[in-house]
């Protein structure tokens, strides 16, 4: 997969594969604390090093017209204060232990997390709890980081052609499912916002029994425990908001698009609708896995075929992929990306990627090809799983979603079970030209003094 496709589809960097090896090992345990918070903890004793995530069930998807971006703006404000630790001293603190932390929000959920030395726990410990119902939310504050939160906006998205593209190509190819609204926010709607909105949204959202406790590193269960029930415990829980179903209408046709920006080169995406984990039903619970193993054989690596035929080969575009999550809340979608190389077009690029599709269609995956590409899956998920804010952020987003973090013990054993019958029957099931989507960035001339911007990173 591109850089570029990996940092527009925010979920694949926030969702990343479990690794059942560690999982299914016996060092994770769960506790509940009495006011329904869920405690989650992983032993790690390889460095003397913890990391601690919070993270809350509410993110973009949860939003609704008028208020979209509300997560992301109050996930900024969660670091401007309570009265027992004002602006500032809660990163001072951290800094102080020789600790780091931020934060992130996401389509289906909102983490925050501190990375520090195992003996140190407790300090993040009560800092995060004090902020789960304690937030000033001063209006001058508020104020200035919405400034702050629109200008990234401007920055990654209105000035970023690429993220532009994709943005419109989500709001076209979804038309019911909240996942057609950006987690950052439309403008008009972060223009109208106010703090009594976000006051509102954290007394709803953020309380112990809507949060999970993830704790992975050099710790002992039981003493992570007893801090958690001395810091998060009596926090009062409040009632379940109820949560409406927001399930994607039929798609009726192809949908195509074209955005107009100034930008140097044309981009093509192209998506197809497809099942997650989530919505699928156990019946057909193989699907999202064998879909997952397409995505890979497609764009699984430098030896895979979109990077071998499309790039290398035909030296159709300059860099192109596929990207595909499979622990969506809702209906998901099978991605690709295309930048076409110089003396080609966007036509030639989305023609040569429809035949890698069709080509999976119509003629099943050599064994072989398949053996290679599931055990580079594997192997990925094996190195990635020495860092203990990947584990932790594996257990936290399977958990977040309502897929439960015991479903990493199932990860390997499902992939490796994948047929090559089964990759070609998702291919003819759900990669058609009825529920595909596309866009198409034609590219604007561009003002010397206005060029786009390339910012990939976040304003705090």
């Amino acid at each position: 997969m591109t850089y570029r496709l990996r940092h527009l589809i925010l979920s694949a960097l926030l969702i990343l594969l479990a690794a059942p090896a560690w999982a299914a090992s016996g060092d994770t345990h769960e506790f509940m604390l009495r006011n329904g918070m869920k405690v989650i903890v992983k032993e790690d004793h390889r460095a003397p090093v913890v990391v601690q995530q919070v993270w809350y069930r509410v993110g973009s998807s949860y939003e609704h017209g008028g208020i979209t971006g509300i997560s992301h703006v109050l996930e900024h404000m969660m670091f401007k204060g309570t009265h027992r630790y004002p602006d500032g001293q809660f990163s001072a603190i951290i800094a102080e232990q020789g600790g780091r932390e931020n934060a992130f929000t996401s389509r289906d959920y909102t983490a925050y997390f501190q990375v520090l030395a195992a003996d140190r726990l407790e300090v993040a410990m009560r800092l995060e709890a004090d902020r789960m119902r304690n937030l000033t939310l001063p209006p001058e504050s508020f104020k200035k980081e919405l400034e702050v939160v629109k200008e990234e906006r401007r920055l990654r998205t209105e000035d970023n052609p690429t993220a532009l593209t994709y943005e419109q190509f989500l709001a076209t190819a979804y038309l019911n499912s909240p996942y057609k609204d950006p987690v950052i926010g439309w403008m008009p709607d972060l223009d109208s916002l106010k703090v009594e909105d976000l006051r509102t949204w954290y007394d709803r959202w953020y309380a112990p029994n809507n949060a999970t406790l993830v704790v992975v590193g050099d710790v002992e269960p039981e003493a992570v425990l007893r801090l958690a029930r001395r810091y998060y415990e009596p926090i009062k829980r409040d009632p379940a908001p109820e949560i409406k179903p927001r399930a994607e209408v039929p798609q009726r046709g192809e949908r195509r698009i074209i955005v107009k920006a100034p930008a140097e080169v044309p981009y093509l995406i192209m998506g197809y609708k497809v099942p997650s984990l989530i919505t699928n039903g156990p019946e057909a619970a193989w699907e999202p896995y064998a879909l997952e193993v397409l995505t890979a054989v497609l764009d699984g690596g430098p030896s895979a075929r979109i990077a071998k035929n499309v790039v290398r080969g035909k030296e159709v575009a300059t860099s192109a992929g596929a990207g595909y999550d499979f622990t969506d809340r809702y209906t998901s979608l099978l991605i690709l990306d295309a930048t076409p190389a110089q003396g080609h077009t966007v036509a030639d690029a989305e023609q040569a990627l429809t035949a890698e599709i069709e080509r999976l269609r119509t003629k099943l995956v050599d064994p072989e090809e398949l053996e290679r590409i599931k055990a580079q899956v594997v192997a990925k998920e094996i190195y990635q799983r020495d860092s203990i804010q990947h584990q932790a952020t594996t257990l936290g987003a399977l958990e977040s979603v309502g897929l439960g973090w015991r479903l990493a013990d199932e990860y390997v054993a499902k992939v490796s079970a994948v047929t090559p019958e089964q990759i070609q029957a998702v291919a003819r099931k759900y990669l058609v030209p009825d529920e595909r989507t596309v866009a198409v960035l034609d590219p604007q001339p561009i003002d010397p003094n206005n060029p786009p911007s390339h910012f990939q990173g976040e304003l705090r």
